[in-house]
Order: C-alpha cells, then sequence, then structure tokens
C-alpha cells in the first residue's frame, strides 16, 4: 500500500516530521534531496522517534530518552540502551509528494 503523506517540500532538510499511515506512527526526515522513513517508536522504550535529534552525517535519529541512535535506512540501533530494530520503510519523492510504501 503507497501513501501519500505531505509535499516534498513541507519537510525542512535536517528534520523529522510525524505521520500516521494506517494504524502505524512513522517519522518522516529528509536530508537534502532524500526522504526516509521509519516506525516512530523507540525499541527501548515507548517514545516517539519523531521527538528526536536528526544526525545528517550519519542517516541516524537519536531517542529523546536514552540517546539511543537509530539507522534512518536500516532501522538498526547503533547505540545502546536499544538493542531491537525499529521498521524502516520505502520513502519515495513522486511528482513533489512524499510517499511511503507499506507492505
Amino acid at each position: 500500500m503507497k501513501s501519500v503523506v505531505c509535499q516534498f517540500d513541507e519537510l525542512v532538510s535536517g528534520s523529522v516530521k510525524r505521520f500516521v499511515v494506517g494504524t502505524r506512527a512513522i517519522a518522516v526526515v529528509r536530508i537534502e534531496n532524500k526522504v526516509y522513513a521509519i516506525g516512530d517508536k523507540c525499541s527501548h522504550a515507548d517514545v516517539a522517534l519523531s521527538e528526536g535529534e536528526v544526525f545528517c552525517d550519519t542517516k541516524e535519529i537519536e531517542c529523546v530518552r536514552h540517546a539511543s541512535s537509530f539507522s534512518l535506512e536500516t532501522g538498526k540501533p547503533n547505540t545502546l540502551t536499544a538493542t531491537q530494530a525499529v521498521p524502516v520503510y520505502v520513502a519515495t519523492v513522486e511528482n513533489g509528494e512524499v510517499v511511503i510504501e507499506i507492505e
């Protein structure tokens, strides 16, 4: 299932915005001309990753509670305290719109 979540220009590079697609909360991150979509819940604690900081150089997002950072490309945690990955989704820009694909 593909869903349009916003216009690409609504996202600022280096920032994150939360969207709900179906029943899933998804954090969408723009880094320059690319977009990334990751599950919006830390695997260590019930905290929204969309409230965290984006690290553009390493393509990571950091949880505000315990500072675990997750790869925007794989969902895997790169630092403790989290040890479990979070889901990632295919995110593309089509005709100026951000499209998230959920299987």
